[in-house]
């Protein structure tokens, strides 16, 4: 924060911090490239865990959505990133992530480098209800039977349309 304004870095589409700006100014249309961070939580069956966001939520607001989602603070870096919303949104704190790719979303209000992570977590998630309803382990045949029905995020889909390599190597990974 700087004079009390939560600040973001501004990146290339490489990541590299090429300036800062408020968070106002990153959501006002502007767009400039600022990081934010997801992480896919598995379980040892293979399930993905999602979250459904609060109904005062300003977008999406009672759709099932990534895990853990969250911007990069300023002078943060982006594994550090990971943790800290890890933490504020789950409570999880002691995870292994392997990032599976990055690349940029942009919406009517903003731009942003998305750094997807994903990890295997066996224990139990403890949702932060004042920005979700709820969470839990969702089977993968469930989220593509709901695919395109309005229970997920567009965010969600997408991403979980990239994540399909993954989840076919998640076997392996045990």
């Amino acid at each position: 924060m700087t004079d009390g304004k939560e600040m973001f870095p501004l990146v290339n589409e490489e990541g590299v911090v090429v300036g800062c700006a408020t968070r106002a100014y990153c959501h006002s249309g502007a767009k400039p490239l600022h990081p934010v961070v997801h992480l896919h939580i598995f379980n040892s069956n293979g399930e993905l865990y999602l979250q459904k966001r609060a109904m005062h939520k300003d977008i999406q607001p009672g759709k099932w959505d990534t895990a853990v989602g969250g911007h990069v603070d300023y002078g943060e870096d982006v594994v550090s990133a990971l943790f800290r919303e890890a933490r504020e949104e789950l409570g999880v704190v002691d995870f292994k992530p392997s990032l599976c790719f990055r690349y940029v979303f942009e919406s009517a209000i903003e731009k942003e480098l998305v750094n997807s992570f994903m990890t295997c977590y066996d224990g139990s998630p403890t949702p932060d209800l004042d920005e979700v309803t709820e969470g839990r382990f969702w089977g993968i045949d469930d989220i593509r039977g709901n695919i395109g029905k309005g229970v997920f995020t567009p965010n969600f889909e997408a991403e979980f349309e990239r994540l399909q390599p993954f989840i076919n190597d998640l076997p392996k990974m045990k």
